[in-house]
């Protein structure tokens, strides 16, 4: 009886490390549902998704997801399905841009436009920083309290919480500028 006490302890301690209140960001089941919501036929479609429900390949991928890939990235800081080379069309105000998912961060080109602009995370630094023209400019340092500061176009900085009055406050300090470190 002691004995099956002691597993039942190492079993719940063992968990608690891998439900480390990590959220993560479910690559491997995000991947699998967006292909799956690819497909262009609505009938096929459902038929996939009924078909991966009853040979049960979403709950795979899912716990997966919470048991491995979402711990190793919580533990590591990146995740290892990533999509590393894929490249995403955003609209954006002013134009089509093309975001390219980088090992250190994204690529973002204008469409039609050569020219490009680098957001690269420095994990050493914990900081995002834009390259381009090989320049590199500090955009955003994220401080061990939880805090972010920001680099603004005047040459200060100023320093925010991440959350609804922190953006709030960033996007009066940057006029709503995206593009706020560069001179």
């Amino acid at each position: 009886m002691k004995k099956s006490k002691t597993i039942l302890v190492c079993t719940l301690l063992s968990g608690s490390i891998l439900f480390s209140s990590c959220i993560g960001s479910f690559g491997l089941w995000n991947s699998l549902k967006d292909w799956n919501q690819g497909v262009n036929n609505k009938f096929v479609n459902e038929l996939i998704f009924l078909a991966f429900h009853i040979v049960p390949v979403y709950g795979i991928a899912y716990l997966a997801d919470v048991l491995v890939l979402n711990s190793i990235e919580f533990w590591s800081g990146s995740n290892p399905v990533a999509s590393i080379g894929e490249v995403k069309t955003v609209q954006g105000k002013d134009g089509e841009y093309l975001v390219k998912t980088n090992e250190d961060g994204y690529t973002i080109t204008k469409k039609g436009e050569e020219k490009s602009v680098d957001l690269v995370y420095n994990k050493e630094n914990n900081t995002w920083n834009a390259v381009t023209d090989g320049q590199s400019f500090e955009l955003v340092r994220i401080n061990e309290d939880g805090t972010a500061t920001m680099s603004l176009q005047n040459g200060t900085s100023m320093t925010v919480m991440p959350d609804e009055q922190g953006v709030a406050a960033a996007r009066v300090a940057t006029g709503n500028s995206l593009f706020f470190a560069a001179r």
